[in-house]
């Protein structure tokens, strides 16, 4: 028996759900693929699937067995692509998930300049704000703020941690009631982002006076899900946003924007790059990963 033919030949028809359909899919007969499954089955001494005129049934122990050998050839292709990676120009594709608004602003131009070093590889952006499941999508890498993963199935490695602002334009500012501390937001206009975990519950810390403010946002006229728009909107005197500094940087500096309440922190937002552990050993996702890691490293 060709031990791994003969697994992939088992993947393939749990996976297609008929002997028919992966005899055609690996082109082989499908004398072939019966004979496959019945010496790995003979061989592990337990049946994997069930067969009927109509239908295959894997069974519990061929379930598991499905599992594993999912990854274990998933790791010896990626296991060879490194190495034919290794040895060559990266070429082939990458698909990468950022979301929208910090991927126009920042990871756009770093994966251009990616191309520009690599001109032989192709990327897919998709850009959403939303979750996507990396795995089901089939995406290589995604960028994403939050927390630690808890996926057993993605790996995580952070790039940096971004400052939030709060912020608005000198002329809402001009007209509206002052601010000398956060329960003042109450009065004010506050922009929300839709997307945020604590949409309007914003929660400062004084490090000075070792002080906690939770402010609950109830005058709030305006709700978005995309950080342009919410930076667009305190630009046009809409109210006051509360934005990482990459965000408003460049605002900040021609007064466009002005920080509100400096002395009070907000929790820095972290931002990872994220991959599915099955494609840690192949180069073009290293290579990606690294290029992210030193851009921000930098800056």
């Amino acid at each position: 028996m060709d031990k791994l033919k003969a697994l992939a030949v088992f993947r393939r028809v749990v996976e297609l759900g008929s002997f028919t359909a992966a005899a055609d899919d690996l082109n082989l007969s499908k004398a072939a693929i019966s004979k496959n499954i019945n010496e790995l089955e003979e061989y592990l001494q337990s049946p994997l699937i069930n067969r009927t005129t109509r239908k295959l049934h894997i069974t519990e122990n061929g379930q598991l067995y499905y599992n594993q050998v999912c990854n274990i050839l998933d790791n010896l292709k990626h296991a060879d692509l490194s190495v034919i990676e290794a040895s060559h120009t990266l070429k082939g594709s990458l698909k990468i998930s950022v979301p929208m608004s910090l991927g126009l602003i920042e990871i756009n131009p770093i994966i251009c300049a990616f191309m520009d070093k690599h001109p032989e590889l192709s990327v897919e952006v998709v850009m959403s704000d939303q979750y996507i499941d990396l795995i089901e999508q089939g995406v290589d890498i995604a960028i994403r703020g939050g927390a630690e993963l808890n996926n057993s199935s993605l790996r995580s490695r952070k790039l940096v941690e971004m400052k939030r602002v709060l912020c608005a334009s000198p002329s809402y500012l001009d007209r509206t009631l002052p601010l000398t501390a956060p329960d003042d937001l109450t009065h004010h206009n506050c922009l929300i982002y839709s997307f945020s975990s604590s949409a309007r519950r914003w929660i400062f810390r004084n490090p000075d006076q070792n002080q906690i403010n939770e402010v609950e946002l109830t005058q709030s006229r305006y709700v978005v899900n995309s950080g342009i728009a919410l930076r667009q909107a305190a630009i046009l005197g809409q109210g006051i946003a509360l934005l990482p500094d990459i965000f408003v940087r460049d605002q900040l500096n021609t007064g466009e924007l002005v920080e509100i309440l400096p002395e009070w922190h907000v929790e820095k937002h972290s931002l990872f790059v994220i991959y599915p552990y099955h494609k840690e050993q192949s180069q073009k996702i290293r290579a990606f990963i690294d290029f992210v890691v030193e851009h921000f490293k930098n800056q």
